[in-house]
């Protein structure tokens, strides 16, 4: 549904995409993370047809950004960051003038208006003044317009910023019924939405893209295989000179002492068996060997630190 290649953006002389390409599949929810400043926003323009880029593709389906921005735009729904909304006009008025924007025909905007009120639960406001809406429900009703017309992509900047926990959860359910029939990407910083919302996830820093995969896959380290032990009957010298013998194990950390020792090892290969092994020659107890994943926290961390 998307494909981008080698995108560039210059700002001036400030680089905000670096050449980035990503591809997001029909049906698929995409989460755009990174840290302020990152490039997400400059992306998600450049893929609603909002900015032209300095330098590389993007097609959309079959469409080219440089030649059919007009097609790209009728079969994609955008919310900004900054909702657009007129707080002078009743949330009914305003999808309307924005279904008449989309060019919707006049005898079928009421159908479509209550089709994208059911999806969103905005049906008990309708008729008041966006003004008087909390900033969930405007964000809900932001999201009703990109729905209008009924959109093969969506794509969403920041759609949970500034929502209470309660609201989140809210609009996180409504993104997970919509991608159940079309494509999705939306850009967070948070990374627990993410998390449970998406199928995918690029991480992408200073304009380079650092990460790409499914959540669990990056929570694994990817080419990493990570298990933490728990043993008895050695010290931590000995532990650490002894556990880094073993057949693909690459790399041992102490994470925790207390009367026993806590590791977690590393490598590119299974190496439990191997582990036991060694750990049963030595006379050492183990009390505990699992499978060990970083948290999507230490995994954002890593990647866009300084």
């Amino acid at each position: 549904m998307i494909k981008v290649e080698g995108l560039t953006k210059y700002y001036g002389d400030f680089l905000a995409v670096d050449g980035i390409s990503f591809e997001v599949n029909k049906g698929e929810i995409v989460g755009l993370l990174g840290p302020n400043g990152a490039g997400k926003t400059t992306t998600l323009r450049i893929l609603t047809g909002y900015l032209l880029p300095s330098s590389g593709s993007v097609k959309i389906k079959d469409y080219d950004i440089y030649k059919d921005l007009r097609d790209i735009k009728k079969i994609i729904g955008y919310l900004p960051e900054t909702t657009p909304l007129y707080n002078e006009m009743l949330v009914y008025d305003y999808l309307w003038f924005v279904a008449d924007s989309k060019e919707i025909e006049e005898g079928k905007r009421l159908s479509e208006l209550k089709r994208v009120a059911e999806i969103c639960q905005i049906k008990n406001v309708m008729h008041k003044p966006v003004i008087e809406l909390s900033k969930g429900y405007k964000q809900r009703v932001g999201l009703a317009a990109a729905l209008l017309g009924d959109p093969d992509i969506l794509i969403l900047d920041e759609p949970t910023s500034g929502l209470d926990p309660n609201q989140i959860v809210e609009i996180r359910e409504i993104i997970k019924e919509i991608g159940k029939e079309k494509t999705v990407l939306f850009s967070t910083h948070i990374l627990s939405e993410a998390e449970a919302t998406c199928d995918r996830l690029v991480i992408i820093h200073k304009g380079k893209i650092v990460a790409d995969g499914k959540t669990e896959e990056l929570k694994k380290g990817g080419d990493q295989f990570m298990v933490n032990i728990e043993i008895e009957n050695t010290d931590e010298e000995m532990a650490l000179s002894e556990l880094k013998k073993v057949k693909g194990v690459e790399n041992v950390e102490l994470k925790g002492k207390n009367g026993t020792l806590k590791l977690e090892l590393s490598g590119k290969t299974d190496f439990r068996k191997n582990l036991y092994l060694h750990i049963k020659s030595k006379d050492w107890v183990l009390l505990e060997m699992a499978r060990a994943s970083e948290t999507l926290e230490e995994i954002f961390k890593k990647l866009t630190r300084e």
